[in-house]
């Protein structure tokens, strides 16, 4: 679940993750420094250290949430989110920006806090409090980002011939302890003849093309729902050039 402040309203009634609320606004989900661990000698000065404020999004969704709850009970989860999102994106342009100007505002004042909160302390402990909140950033955001490739189903990776053959052989081993089953597995695929290698190397190879094939139609999903930032690489690079060639 997202530890952003912001989203914590809504997600605890949803129950949900912040990967699939923000895909129904269809915005990539960001990573604001809501919750910070600080060192124990920055206890007197986290209770107070301000929170970022929610996006205006974020706002209009926990606002509308028990509405929609109310009036959608039998509604599963993602579809009430994207019934919410549709509902953001149909909204008129100057409800909108009552919205945007809520947020600015308490942007405004979660600003000056924390501007306060930092002339409180000196460089020593401010350096030590941005390497820590640097760090957390990149822990948080990797986890998000794999809890996002786990809710937009990535495609399982390839496995290799050999733990195709463990996963295979280990069912049907019963009674045997696992590390004992495992190191007879082992020794079982050490001695085995090429030749009986060969299927497992062929159901590899399958794989591979059930894992491409897969990839293919995944990555072309989420470059159509805005999360381009999940695919690989080398197939952005792919994408733009049939973009230009199209062009």
């Amino acid at each position: 679940m997202s530890i952003l402040r912001g989203v914590w309203g809504v997600l605890r009634a949803l129950g949900r993750s912040g990967a699939e609320l923000c895909n129904g606004c269809g915005s990539r989900l960001c990573s604001p420094l809501s919750f910070v661990y600080f060192p124990k000698w920055f206890s007197s000065t986290s209770s107070n250290y301000p929170k970022k404020p929610m996006t205006s999004y974020l706002r209009f969704s926990q606002e509308k949430l028990p509405v929609f709850r109310a009036q959608r009970p039998d509604v599963k989860n993602r579809e009430l989110i994207r019934q919410i999102a549709e509902a953001w994106r149909e909204l008129p342009e100057s409800e909108k920006k009552e919205y945007e100007n809520a947020y600015k505002e308490d942007w405004r004042i979660y600003k000056e806090e924390l501007h306060r909160i930092q002339e409180e302390l000196s460089p020593t402990q401010l350096q030590s409090l941005q390497k820590e909140i640097k760090e957390k950033r990149l822990k948080r955001k990797e986890l998000i980002r794999k809890r996002e490739l786990t809710f937009f189903g990535k495609p399982k990776k390839t496995r290799s011939a050999y733990n195709i053959f463990i996963a295979e052989k280990f069912q049907e081993t019963t009674g045997v302890p696992v590390k004992e089953k495992l190191r007879t597995l082992i020794d079982m695929w050490k001695n085995m003849p090429a030749s009986q290698k060969q299927v497992y190397y062929q159901l590899f190879e399958d794989d591979k093309i059930r894992y491409d094939n897969e990839m293919k139609s995944w990555e072309e999903r989420m470059i159509e729902v805005g999360r381009s930032d999940l695919i690989r690489k080398g197939t952005k690079a792919s994408k733009k050039t049939d973009l230009c060639d199209d062009g």
